[in-house]
């Protein structure tokens, strides 16, 4: 199981590092209280919980690509949402 909880602590500082940036920058912009991108934040957060849990409780890496799916969705919504605002 430590292979699993060190991969997983390594995922934790890839791709959320998007979701940070995404959040700063529409904090920025002053849509940090828009409910778009509040839904779309607390998916992204919701999801990493369960990423987490599916990466080191079990070995299914199908259910792990579907909630990293949804997690990547949220994120590409969110720039998304910035990008509509420049």
């Amino acid at each position: 199981m430590e292979p699993r909880i060190s991969a997983n602590l390594s995922n934790q500082f890839e791709w959320p590092v998007f979701f940070y940036i995404a959040c700063l920058a529409l904090m920025m912009k002053e849509l940090g209280s828009n409910i778009v991108f509040i839904s779309l934040a607390w998916v992204f957060i919701l999801g990493r919980v369960i990423h987490s849990g599916v990466q080191i409780l079990t070995d299914n890496v199908r259910l792990r690509g579907l909630v990293f799916t949804i997690n990547f969705l949220a994120v590409l919504a969110m720039w998304c949402l910035l990008l509509l605002t420049l």
